[in-house]
């Protein structure tokens, strides 16, 4: 399914401020705070099935602790421990574990509720979990095949304008305008520069590259990026397979003469690009340090590599 396709199966209830109600009945205030000023904090979690048939969720603990870092560096207070927002998705994916076959999205979300507005306001915090069976971002294609990235007008906003350490909802325009660009322009994906012009990453995705030496490079957390959890796997995954990785800047030429270039993220998974700017990347097709990463990553979410065992939670 590709990033503009309609959700294919839901969950019938969404958990709402502690509670389950049905889908059709998770509605929110049009005075909500947030839908008028952007203030809210979220993630995006897949839950797989595992090779023995059960649901496990990928890296839930370092999800929600990313979801309540992101909620304090807003400065919300949240209704809810990490525990508890744990214990509510996996609560919500036990109530619906028929319906997601091949694994499920979750979405937790916070954000600040309706009551006084205008940029000082402090109203209370809402809390939402929603599910729903979504499939490769990027589309299975992309996954197979790779995409086609174009370097995006808009550039990734500085650190002291973006809290990169934040998953915070109205920033989230930034990579929209990009992500719209691209796809006018016949284009899959964006990737953004940061502000000196050196790549920084996509528009909901981190971004790896392998130059023509075999170095594996990515943007260091100095940058302007998420600390993305797929990244932080990938990292992993390659250092323990004993292959070196600088987390150091560099320019978008440096993509066009690469081997590799690959997007890590909860939503696109490890999607391949085969081309930037109307440049082939390599071969135009998927290299074999992509190959690695797609095989280990897809064998470690469903459970078939055990030193990665702690990555996942059992519904």
């Amino acid at each position: 399914m590709s990033s503009t396709s309609s959700a294919v199966v839901r969950a019938d209830q969404i958990w709402i401020d502690g509670k389950f109600v049905k889908w059709d009945e998770g509605q929110m205030h049009v005075m909500t705070h947030a839908l008028h000023y952007g203030l809210g904090v979220f993630e995006g979690i897949r839950a797989y099935r595992t090779h023995d048939g059960r649901l496990a969720v990928f890296r839930l603990r370092e999800h929600i602790q990313r979801l309540m870092d992101s909620a304090h560096i807003c400065l919300m207070k949240m209704p809810f421990t990490a525990e508890q927002l744990e214990e509510a998705c996996l609560e919500l994916l036990r109530k619906q574990k028929d319906l997601f076959a091949n694994g499920a999205y979750l979405r937790p979300i916070a954000f600040m509720g309706d009551g006084a507005m205008g940029l000082g306001a402090v109203n209370p915090t809402r809390v939402v979990i929603t599910a729903w069976d979504w499939g490769a971002y990027l589309g299975e294609k992309g996954i197979r095949d790779g995409i086609r990235a174009k370097v995006s007008s808009f550039t990734r906003m500085h650190v002291n304008v973006n809290m990169v350490r934040g998953k915070i909802s109205g920033q989230y325009v930034n990579s929209i305008l990009a992500k719209r660009e691209a796809v006018l322009g016949g284009y899959d994906e964006a990737i953004l520069l940061d502000i000196s012009g050196f790549v920084a990453e996509a528009s909901g995705e981190n971004i790896f590259m392998v130059n023509k030496k075999g170095v594996i490079k990515t943007p260091p957390l100095s940058s302007p990026i998420l600390d993305g959890i797929t990244r932080d796997s990938v990292l992993r995954l390659l250092r323990d397979s004993g292959r070196y990785i600088e987390e150091v800047t560099f320019t978008r030429d440096a993509l066009y003469i690469c081997n590799e270039v690959f997007f890590t993220g909860t939503a696109a998974e490890i999607t391949p690009v085969r081309e930037v700017d109307n440049r082939q990347i390599g071969e135009g097709k998927p290299g074999p340090v992509t190959k690695f990463v797609q095989e280990t990553y897809f064998r470690a979410v469903r459970g078939q590599e055990p030193r990665y065992a702690e990555w996942l939670t059992y519904v």
